[in-house]
């Protein structure tokens, strides 16, 4: 049984939310989100932010997966006003407990910097796409200039202690390659300080 302080258990989920809401990482989720379509596994719902951007017309079930059950409760208020047929499952993502190949569309979203084995999170998205289905992504991950890069080194070990376990320098794309996907990448600075701010954001199919 893992053991959560007050902090994790009373603060870190707003000071995520509030961080995960920012203006930029909105117009993220704004470019990714609406593309879901059918059955869509969201992997690291957290507190539900991506909830306001799904397209109703184009969505029949979202199944959402988080292992912080305390996140929930602020993501079921998004759900309620948002009337989507959304289903909470609160277990990591490195076991999904559902069939090979049963959702047309996976979501994830400013998750694969927390989960503590990404490859086998990434096997199991693979897993439960169906032929023909679409990851859709949105991280930051490791910066591409040398000095960036350095400094992300050496903040994480303080970093992950405030964030969540948040990982600063994660290679998205070698991730996204390793485990079997084909990516259409897009990747950038947004605004904000530059150790955390190096996006990499688009669609994957298994190749």
């Amino acid at each position: 049984m893992i053991h959560e302080s007050w902090y994790d258990r009373h603060v870190l989920p707003y000071l995520i939310d509030m961080a995960c809401g920012i203006r930029p990482v909105a117009r993220q989720r704004e470019k990714i989100i609406p593309q879901a379509h059918g059955q869509v596994l969201e992997v690291g719902m957290g507190t539900g932010l991506n909830i306001p951007f799904y397209d109703r017309t184009r969505v029949t079930r979202i199944v959402g997966v988080d292992p912080a059950l305390r996140m929930h409760h602020l993501a079921d208020k998004r759900i309620a006003r948002a009337g989507l047929n959304v289903e909470l499952i609160g277990l990591s993502a490195e076991k999904l407990p559902v069939a090979d190949a049963s959702f047309d569309t996976v979501v994830c979203t400013y998750t694969l910097c927390t989960i503590p084995d990404p490859a086998a999170a990434l096997a199991e998205m693979r897993r439960v796409l169906k032929p023909g289905g679409k990851l859709l992504f949105s991280e930051h991950g490791r910066a591409p200039d040398a000095n960036v890069a350095r400094w992300q080194t050496r903040l994480q070990p303080y970093w992950s202690k405030l964030a969540g376990g948040c990982m600063l320098d994660r290679d998205i794309p070698r991730l996204l390659q390793d485990a079997g996907f084909c990516a259409a990448t897009q990747s950038r600075y947004l605004p904000g300080p530059r150790f955390v701010s190096y996006h990499y954001w688009g669609e994957a199919s298994a190749s």
